[in-house]
């Protein structure tokens, strides 16, 4: 059996705002290729997980260790060098750019890694395509459904083949059919490339569906027996 390599790990990770603790204490190992679903009510801290995760908040306490690299010893440079080249990630409001069409939206994260144009623009069709949104390709986000939007969020995410993808509360803005779609097209992009998923949510549907789940509750992480 071929042996996972970590790709996340967080070692007594703590944040704390003022005097409000919002994560106390915090041990986690992701290998690579996982699923890894956080639960948790609104305020509970799995964004801010996510955010000490993807390098784009400092923990206040703690080591956090992504793809090997202990963020602390990077640059904010470097951190946003790893970011760029090794993450993708899904928000819950799209966060597509406006003046962008769908294709030029996907192509961004190939010219900050400084993929060609031509290729990066064959690499976004063909992505597009794959996700059933090839008429998109020259429309703008506004000219698009939400499901749409999320699904080219998605697109953007994985056109670089990341290493992770950290998905926040990805069908929060979404309707319950639409949000079962995109969850599950989420999940089977990143399994069929190979890249670990981390997804804080709110929704149980992703329990059935995850390789672990967690629980962010009282400023501590519990994993749920499977």
């Amino acid at each position: 059996m071929t042996q996972r390599h970590t790709d996340v790990r967080l070692d007594n990770v703590g944040k704390s705002y003022a005097d409000t603790v919002v994560l106390s204490n915090i041990e986690l190992t992701i290998e690579h290729g996982q699923f890894v679903a956080v639960l948790g009510r609104s305020g509970t801290g799995k964004s801010t997980l996510l955010n000490i995760i993807g390098g784009l908040d400092e923990p206040t306490q703690g080591r956090v260790l992504l793809l090997g690299q202990a963020l602390r010893d990077l640059s904010e440079t470097e951190r946003s060098i790893l970011r760029a080249r090794k993450l993708g990630f899904v928000f819950q409001f799209f966060n597509l750019i406006p003046t962008l069409t769908a294709q030029e939206n996907v192509e961004l994260p190939l010219a900050l890694n400084g993929i060609a144009k031509s290729r990066a623009r064959e690499h976004a069709l063909a992505l597009l395509s794959e996700l059933e949104l090839g008429r998109c390709a020259d429309r703008f986000p506004d000219e698009l459904s939400g499901g749409e939007q999320q699904r080219i969020a998605i697109a953007r995410a994985i056109a670089h083949d990341p290493e992770i993808v950290l998905a926040d509360e990805p069908t929060g803005n979404l309707d319950l059919e639409t949000g079962k779609i995109v969850l599950q097209l989420l999940n089977d992009i990143c399994r069929r490339r190979g890249a670990t998923l981390i997804m804080a949510t709110h929704s149980d549907e992703v329990v059935a569906i995850a390789d672990r789940v967690f629980s962010v509750s009282n400023s501590g992480l519990e994993e749920l027996p499977r």
